[in-house]
């Protein structure tokens, strides 16, 4: 079917008519476009500027600005994220914190005696071996259960040792005789390997049960100090066995250790105080636990109006090997957090009275992306084996616990006991003892992932104590109060008071100010885009519709045209190798089909007078001039061929 004309010469006007505007077949063309039509002034200036000079000028002046912006658009983005802390200071009747108090000794000495006396027996003796001590023939009584017999087996695997020269050998405390020193050395009060600077240095070798040869002596300076760790050691895995129903049972119950109790000028008693075991300190009592649903609170501050104690230490029940201080640890926290008594406990004096005096603080950090910071811990991939609030301390330890199952097949004494797992003994897992040391070193060398997993958390609550101390009781007053303290409790303690078994403590609040400290967003989203507006005006005298404009421009439209350009070519270099292939010439239509369609012709109308004048004028052609007349057209014969009949009767009148 032929085609109309009209469309003939329409198809012919996209081909050849020149193009602006966005739709510009080249990226020179488009950049044209945008700085002459552009609302930022710079630009325009760029192009319409008369002279290299200013021109230039004009160029550098442009670039600054938009250098300049990017700048200022950084700093207000970085700003963005930042936060200000404000403080706010409240008076106000303040809730009464958790005071969790615990006896330094965890179980008494007198009922211990059955399940250590194994132990006991081979400490003594390493003090008489080592440092000539000696009391005498030891009047311990044995015991008949498998406490001592697995004991002793172990205590001859873990000797204590005594490092005599630089040759690398000791002492063993079992047998006497001398052992070569194998594996690696380490010095544990100072945390640095021993360089084989060894002489009279007491320690114990570890081995892995699995690899006799793969062995590491930890040494210690001090005796007290090796001594001491090596009964720990011991002492864990005694305890480890003991079912928790027996241990509260020989640890102090809170008529041995509260003797009087005051709150708010009231007197209270074993009913405001809850029990809860702690691995290593035995029976603590916890006062205003919160866990019948009443926390108490003061309106007053001063010390009459707090809480005070007299507690009963029994200094002669303690364990010689186990503890070498007396007195109690508490620790001021709130009703949802563990009490860390063995991080971050707070010890008491006997025959003192420790004063406390506390300020109330509330700290509230933002999470991401302002800090690194977790609100309730349920990001963290770690288990709280606690059943408290969130807290870094409890997602270190909860992930040094995990740790220690997955690697040495048991849990940690110290710790609370994730599901299914047991606590490690020599019977189970002879090997427990060298993987613990191992994992404890890669964790306080930060190699577990602990340190990096856990986060702190971004509400907490904070008392800030200070600590006086005075003697109690005074000389004029001591032996009436321990009179009537012993009148008081003589019933269930069967022997007069000394003081030295006494502390007493005071806990209450300087003041019912409670601070608040809180961070806030330096910048809102608002602020933010002002922030930007003002920048892009300033610099460039530029709106939000000039930057979507640049963005269509530079990246919409840039694209565009690189990609029909890309596209031209695919399909020229197809249509040339269509017509390598057939060996035919290329025709006219296609050189025609080689162009662009114009976008400027959209409508199917027929040319109008007005766009055919926009027609580029051939290159190689000259310009149309108007041909000379033709004067043999005159002549009436050449044009008529035949005469009309009418004119041919004129002619003959």
């Amino acid at each position: 079917a032929a085609t109309a004309p009209g469309k003939k010469i329409t198809a012919r006007l996209k081909r050849t008519l020149p193009v602006r505007g966005p739709q510009a077949p080249t990226l020179s063309e488009l950049m044209r476009w945008y700085c002459l039509n552009t609302n930022t002034h710079g630009c325009r200036r760029i192009v319409v500027s008369r002279g290299r000079l200013r021109r230039l000028l004009w160029i550098l002046l442009t670039l600054s600005a938009v250098g300049l912006i990017l700048w200022q658009c950084a700093e207000l983005l970085m700003n963005y994220y930042s936060a200000s802390v404000s403080v706010t200071v409240q008076f106000q009747k303040l809730p009464f914190p958790a005071v969790t108090i615990c006896n330094i000794n965890p179980y008494k000495y007198s009922a211990m005696k059955d399940y250590l006396s194994e132990l006991d027996k081979e400490t003594k003796k390493a003090l008489e071996t080592f440092y000539g001590f000696s009391e005498g023939k030891s009047k311990v009584r044995r015991s008949v259960d498998e406490w001592n017999s697995t004991g002793s087996d172990f205590f001859q695997q873990i000797p204590l040792l005594k490092v005599e020269d630089f040759s690398r050998t000791a002492t063993d405390l079992h047998s006497g005789q001398k052992r070569k020193i194998e594996g690696s050395v380490f010095h544990k009060d100072s945390s640095i390997v021993n360089s084989g600077d060894s002489n009279d240095i007491i320690g114990f070798q570890l081995c892995d049960a699995n690899n006799s040869s793969d062995c590491a002596l930890y040494t210690f300076s001090s005796g007290v100090n090796a001594i001491q760790e090596w009964y720990k050691l011991h002492y864990m895995n005694i305890m480890a066995q003991i079912p928790l129903e027996t241990k509260e049972k020989l640890s102090y119950s809170a008529d041995d250790l509260l003797l009087t109790c005051f709150f708010d000028g009231l007197s209270c008693d074993k009913r405001h105080f809850t029990r809860f075991h702690h691995p290593l300190h035995g029976n603590c009592y916890t006062f205003n636990s919160g866990e019948n649903g009443t926390i108490l609170s003061t309106s007053t501050g001063g010390s009459e109006y707090g809480l005070q104690v007299v507690l009963y230490i029994d200094e002669a029940d303690y364990n010689p090997f186990l503890v070498t201080s007396t007195g109690a640890k508490i620790i001021v926290h709130d009703q949802n957090e563990y009490p860390f008594i063995e991080d971050i406990g707070t010890e008491i004096e006997t025959a003192a009275a420790t004063s406390i005096g506390m300020h109330f603080t509330r700290s509230r950090k933002l999470s991401k992306p302002y800090s690194d910071c977790t609100e309730t811990g349920a990001d963290i991939p770690v288990e709280n084996l606690y059943n408290k609030s969130y807290s870094l301390q409890i997602c270190l330890h909860s992930c040094f616990q995990k740790a220690m199952v997955h690697s040495c097949g048991c849990a940690q004494y110290a710790q609370p006991l994730p599901a299914g797992a047991e606590y490690c003994n020599y019977k189970k897992n002879p090997n427990w003892m060298y993987c613990y040391y191992r994992l404890h070193e890669k964790f306080v060398k930060e190699q577990l992932g602990c340190q990096q997993i856990c986060k702190d958390a971004c509400s907490f609550k904070e008392w800030a104590l200070t600590t006086s101390i005075a003697q109690w009781p005074s000389t004029v007053s001591e032996d009436w109060m321990l009179r009537v303290l012993s009148w008081d409790k003589g019933q269930k303690l069967n022997k007069k008071l000394n003081k030295t078994d006494l502390a007493n403590l005071m806990v209450f609040y300087k003041d019912l100010n409670e601070r608040f400290i809180s961070e806030n967003p330096a910048n809102t989203l608002v602020i933010l885009l002002s922030n930007f507006g003002g920048q892009l005006g300033l610099w460039m005298s530029c709106s939000v519709v000039c930057v979507i404009e640049i963005v269509e421009v530079f990246f919409i439209d840039s694209l565009s045209i690189v990609m029909r350009r890309q596209w031209q070519r695919a399909k020229k270099w197809w249509n040339d190798r269509k017509r390598g292939s057939s060996g035919k010439a290329p025709q006219a239509s296609d050189v025609e089909r080689q162009g662009h369609d114009n976008p400027v012709c959209i409508d199917e109308d027929l040319p109008t007078f007005t766009t055919a004048l926009r027609l580029p004028l051939p290159q190689d052609s000259p310009l149309p001039r108007t041909p000379p007349p033709n004067y043999s057209t005159l002549r009436l014969e050449t044009a008529f061929t035949e005469q009309l009949p009418d004119t041919l009767e004129l002619g003959q009148h």
